[in-house]
């Protein structure tokens, strides 16, 4: 089962393993995540952003944010997801994204997203679709919200 949790005071207590584990595999929006946070740059929250963590078992095991987006007026930008590799293709990415589409007014907003490299079928998956242009490789139109299934 997957819990999600809402960042607000601080990032997770097991934030620094998943830093470690993050470093080896080249995935720097981790370490950009760690210093915007310690020196209030972005703590997502503006209004209509959010930074959730994802976890297993107790264990923490994903992270991701939106934000408003810097580059697209309008815009909201789905930044800093990241899966650690023993949880990934558990369905940890897609509860974070879907979370963050979920919250209100998002639906109201054109979502981009800078898919890291080998990440692409994971935002097609959600609906993104390939537009790359302004510091983006992927884009979710406005949209019908969700319904509960």
């Amino acid at each position: 089962m997957i819990g999600l949790e809402r960042l607000v005071d601080a990032l997770p207590a097991d934030f620094a393993t998943m830093q470690a584990e993050a470093r080896p595999e080249g995935y720097g929006m981790i370490d950009v995540l760690a210093a915007e946070w310690a020196s209030g740059k972005n703590r997502f929250e503006v209004d209509g952003e959010a930074l959730f963590a994802g976890y297993t078992d107790g264990a923490l095991a994903g992270i991701g944010g939106l934000t408003i987006d810097p580059y697209s007026p309008g815009a909201l930008r789905m930044r800093r997801f990241y899966v650690r590799a023993a949880f990934r293709r558990r369905g940890v990415g897609k509860a974070l994204a879907r979370a963050l589409l979920a919250l209100p007014g998002v639906a109201d907003h054109a979502v981009t997203t800078n898919a890291a490299p080998g990440s692409e079928a994971f935002w097609e998956s959600l609906g993104f679709a390939p537009d790359r242009r302004d510091r983006q490789t992927h884009v979710l139109n406005k949209r019908t919200p969700p319904t509960a299934a």
